[in-house]
């Protein structure tokens, strides 16, 4: 860390919850994509119980960064010291701590404080990374905040969607299809636009206006990291459906002796004010979950059955005598 000044930021909301269900929403990384908006994905590395290592990444500032991180945690004192091990640039470091307060039976207090420095204290790097630490350590807060005020609610509103179809070809054409979004609107009906960048290898940054079932388009945004050697690609929403609070996912490509299972999967949060404006009046969180599950799985389907048609089709003309 040399001689670069120490920049300190803290930031606190109070939340009508129990200290222990917001402690538990901060202690456990992996759910984090699906309740901390700036969280892309969190692939756990070593966990036991107390220390953790994971390498996630997050959108700041409109663009997506990654780190591998270590944690501390105190579940009797409500702390998560946690560091980065090789800090994002243009960080030198980069740590801080997450404490839980009880005030109350159903009330407690979430603090985030963060220290940083920045390369030779360089007023750029500084100013960018206090701009980023402020937008995203608010965000963080107020979505943590509005998910663990629906504590009791909380098992109703989350859900998950997977499809799976099997494949007799090679996986690494079926991974083609999944990777190559940008060939999607004309094979796949749902999807009328999509647009993707990627600038750092491995990470796809994409909008899409999509089809709905009664014909209405909708545009989200999602940031999508992918792992080849692997066949999986991660993903979250930045920009979701109305009826949808958070949404993240995986596409995974698995083989075995005789071929290959592509399987989808959704997590979603669903949005409880929006569904009787969208729904209609009467709607509840149970026709809710239908008609999300529904629409996911029709899209997924059509996404899996294309990567099943040219997997197999090209083994079909590859084969001798057909």
């Amino acid at each position: 860390m040399s001689g670069d000044r120490v920049q300190r930021t803290s930031y606190a909301v109070d939340v009508a919850a129990p200290a222990g269900v917001v402690y538990g929403l901060i202690a456990d990384t992996t759910q984090w994509p699906l309740f901390v908006p700036p969280s892309v994905h969190v692939e756990r590395l070593e966990f036991d119980g107390t220390s953790d290592r994971f390498r996630m990444w997050v959108t700041a500032d409109g663009g997506v960064k990654s780190w591998i991180s270590r944690r501390s945690l105190d579940p009797g004192r409500r702390t998560i010291d946690f560091r980065q091990e090789v800090p994002a640039a243009p960080a030198t470091s980069m740590g801080g701590r997450w404490a839980v307060e009880e005030l109350g039976r159903e009330r407690s207090r979430l603090t985030l404080v963060h220290d940083f420095t920045a390369a030779d204290d360089c007023p750029a790097a500084t100013e960018w990374l206090t701009r980023a630490t402020d937008s995203n350590s608010r965000a963080e807060l107020a979505q943590l905040k509005e998910t663990a005020e629906l504590w009791t609610k909380l098992d109703d509103l989350r859900l998950t969607v997977e499809d799976s179809v099997r494949i007799h070809g090679p996986a690494e054409l079926v991974y083609d299809v999944l990777y190559g979004v940008e060939d999607w609107p004309g094979h796949l009906p749902h999807v009328d636009r999509l647009d993707v960048r990627e600038d750092q290898p491995g990470i796809q940054v994409m909008s899409m206006e999509s089809r709905t079932a009664d014909g209405a388009v909708r545009t989200t945004g999602s940031v999508r990291v992918c792992f080849p050697h692997a066949g999986r690609i991660v993903f979250k929403q930045t920009a979701t459906l109305p009826l949808v609070a958070a949404h993240t996912g995986e596409w995974s490509v698995v083989p075995d002796e005789t071929g290959v299972t592509a399987v989808a999967t959704h997590n979603v949060l669903l949005r409880e004010e929006a569904v009787g404006a969208l729904l209609g009046p009467g709607a509840d969180i149970a026709q809710a979950r239908r008609h999300v599950h529904e629409a996911l799985s029709r899209t997924s389907t059509a996404t899996l059955d294309l990567a099943k048609r040219h997997a197999e089709s090209a083994v079909r003309i590859l084969r001798p005598g057909s």
